[in-house]
């Protein structure tokens, strides 16, 4: 996210010219169905727990989320035009073995190792719905498993946010179990035996204080059930982090 604050040229690049490729490889191959990643920073700036998919999705706080927002309508259009069925999973935070290095429990695991100083910002009283890895993949594969569907019940009048009356739909993924940054840490100092060394920020431009996914609709249609509490996940990946880096 903090990157596309300072060149948010390559996420039209990466979310619309490339998804605009995808959209339109689907379409001519006649795909059964597109299932892809959106994020739960379109929430923007909502604030009531836990967010929803009927919640607004209009006031994103950075262009990282505006371009993710429109992946879901352009995913619309398509499912609209030509039938093409699409699922877009809003991802909350997500992490574990084999994420980008630039995330932050990559940045903490090297830093608190070599005895650096790691950064919290908003003093670390940022909460969010860290979900671990295995249990995005299992999402996703469950909800690639059922084609999106037309909603019979949806009404023009007062048009539903989340189905439609094209074979279109959305989904939360998260844990269900929101914590707040500080005590990611503590897990993360617990599975490594560092103490780490907090450098307390404030808040950062474009970044939202607070998420927690109701998960509730993906698990009445595919079954959904994160299983992986936080303490657990992040032991797995400093298991992960000591094998693999040495």
């Amino acid at each position: 996210m903090r990157y596309s604050l300072d060149n948010p040229r390559s996420y039209v690049e990466s979310n619309i010219v490339a998804f605009t490729n995808i959209l339109e490889a689907c379409r001519e191959a006649h795909a059964p169905h597109l299932t892809y990643a959106s994020t739960s920073s379109v929430y923007g700036a909502n604030t009531k727990m836990p967010f929803s998919e009927e919640d607004s999705a209009s006031h994103p706080l950075q262009f990282y989320a505006a371009t993710k927002r429109a992946n879901e309508l352009m995913a619309h259009s398509h499912s609209h035009l030509y039938g093409l069925p699409t699922t877009g999973l809003r991802f909350f935070t997500v992490y574990g073995p084999w994420g980008r290095p630039d995330m932050a429990l990559f940045l903490f695991t090297r830093a608190m190792l070599a005895g650096e100083p790691i950064r919290l910002f908003n003093y670390g009283k940022h909460t969010r719905d860290f979900t671990y890895v295995a249990d995005i993949v299992e999402g996703i594969l469950r909800a690639s498993d059922q084609p999106a569907k037309s909603d019979p019940n949806w009404h023009s009048d007062y048009p539903g946010q989340s189905t439609s009356a094209a074979p279109w739909r959305l989904f939360n993924i998260g844990n269900n179990s929101p914590v707040t940054l500080d005590a990611y840490v503590t897990a993360l100092e617990a599975a490594l035996g560092v103490t780490a060394k907090r450098e307390l920020l404030p808040l950062q431009p474009g970044d939202v204080p607070d998420t927690f996914a109701d998960s509730g609709a993906l698990n009445e249609t595919v079954g959904y059930q994160p299983a992986t509490p936080v303490r657990e996940g992040v032991e797995r990946f400093v298991e992960w982090y000591r094998e693999y880096y040495g």
